[in-house]
Parts: C-alpha cells; structure tokens; sequence
C-alpha cells in the first residue's frame, strides 16, 4: 500500500479538492435545459398547424381556401417551389439554413428544407357532401401516417370526400399532411359524431356503404350495386366495429390468395378504391 492511500497525502488531498470543486461548481450553475423540438404532428400552440414537404407545401400554397401565415424555407426549396421572390409573397417568409427547420420538426421529419404554419382546414358537415360517387369511411382508424396515405389514394383515385367520427380520428397535423402528399388540399374533409347514423344518411343520399372486413361473405369485386359507392374500413386489429358492421349495406373481403392474409389499411383502401373505380366507369 503506498503512502497516498495510507496517510492521505498531498496527492489524496489533491484529487479530493478537486471533487470537492466539482461539485460545488454543478450545485451552483445554472440548469441548462434544451429546448426540445415540437413533434410534427404538433401546431405551435396557438391553433395553427404546421406543414412540410415540397408536395405538401406546394398544394398548400395552390389552395386558395388555405390561409398561410408564416415560412420558413432554404433557398433550394424556394428554387424547388418556383418562388423568386419571397418577399413577395403575402404572408412572412425566412430564408433559413435545413437545421432551423429541424430544430423545430425534429430531425427524423423530411422537410425537404420547407415548413409553413397554417390554418387548419374546416372540416365540412355531411350534408355539405356533393354529387360525388365516390367516399371514402374510416371507422376510428387513429394513425396519422394511415390516414395520411388514406387520403391520397383517395384522391388518386377520385374520391370526393373523407369521412371520419370527430373522436377517435387524428386531428389535421404535419404527418398526417406529409403522409397525404399534397391530397390534403384536394378533398372534402367531413367529420360526423356518429358514424352509424351518417351511414343511414349516405344510404338515403343513394350509396351503397361497403365494409371491407376479412371474414366478409364476397368478394369485393363481385359486391358492388348502385352507382354511388362509400367504402367503408376500419382501424388495423380490431377492424370495423360491431355497430358498423351491422349497419353498412354490405360486408365485403379483399381476394388474398397469397401467404399474408391481410393489408395495412391505406393498401387495403388504395385497392379498394381502384375497384371500386372501374366498377363506377362501367355504369
């Protein structure tokens, strides 16, 4: 055993003051708190929203029922969106470096060097549905990105309108705006309190409501009637509720004959949507 350990020498006392300091010097700083960035499907508190992405900034900007407050964009992306001038534009706009963005995103969102806060849009009651013949259902289906993707094949497909219950639905957000990519701006949103009984009221309107559901008794390309169409889908798991079930014209089954025997629900949608499509061309 050599002296410092045994008689608490200078060299003992040395390092011990040096602890000693340590811990006074953190007792006394200040706490340094980093200011975490606001997840993307989160406004800035003040009931805006914020969107990004090129596709989904772009139809934003080309929605005149859209009110644009503020944007914050590198010089690429505003080259990218065709603006020259930003100063011109009639709302604020800073040219920024990508970390700005992320700061405010969070770095795992793909920005594509663009961010706007807006307005939310309004969703429109039912009886603002139009002549359309086509609507897409969703039955508390909760994920943003899935809605997100839900919308674009709607409106790939020439949907008119989304319906969703005003609970259990993912409310306007950046994701579920990048999920969409620009389809959010090309569709009515439609939320209703009581999906059973907005399905009555599409019924009356003239649709026939068609339940995607794995245990359906058809096919879905063999269960089409009518000339108006709603597909109706519900949340991945658990699927169309009981009370959905019972009420839509027909329960109907996606044709797997492969290994898996299921689809995400955007997928499921998307394929849905094209059939129905060519069902309502040949009317």
């Amino acid at each position: 055993m050599t002296d410092d350990k045994k008689t608490g020498t200078p060299k003992d006392t040395h390092y011990a003051k040096l602890r000693r300091a340590h811990r006074d010097l953190k007792a006394a700083a200040p706490v340094q708190r980093t200011r975490p960035a606001i997840p993307a499907g989160e406004g800035p508190g003040d009931g805006l929203v914020r969107l990004y992405g090129l596709h989904t900034v772009r139809a934003a900007l080309d929605n005149p029922r859209r009110k644009i407050r503020s944007m914050l964009a590198t010089r690429n992306a505003l080259e990218r969106l065709g603006i020259g001038d930003p100063a011109a534009l009639p709302f604020q706009a800073k040219i920024v470096e990508p970390k700005e963005i992320d700061r405010i995103t969070g770095s795992e969102a793909v920005h594509q060097g663009v961010l706007v806060e807006a307005e939310p849009l309004r969703p429109k009651p039912l009886a603002a549905l139009g002549d359309t013949p086509l609507v897409v259902v969703l039955d508390q289906v909760t994920d943003p990105h899935n809605v997100g993707a839900v919308l674009r094949s709607a409106v790939a497909f020439g949907a008119g309108a989304l319906i969703t219950t005003s609970r259990h639905s993912p409310h306007e957000s950046g994701v579920l705006a990048k999920a969409a990519s620009g389809a959010l701006e090309h569709i009515d949103l439609i939320e209703v309190k009581n999906l059973a009984a907005a399905l009555e009221e599409l019924h009356a309107a003239g649709f026939q409501t068609l339940g995607l559901d794995s245990d359906g008794p058809a096919e879905l390309e063999q269960s089409f009637s009518g000339e108006r169409v709603a597909l109706v889908l519900g949340a991945e798991g658990k699927g169309l509720r009981q009370k959905t079930r019972e009420t839509v014209t027909t329960l109907a089954r996606l044709d797997m004959p492969g290994a898996i025997r299921s689809l995400n629900v955007s997928n499921a949608a998307a394929v849905a949507l094209y059939a129905a499509r060519r069902w309502l061309a040949a009317r």
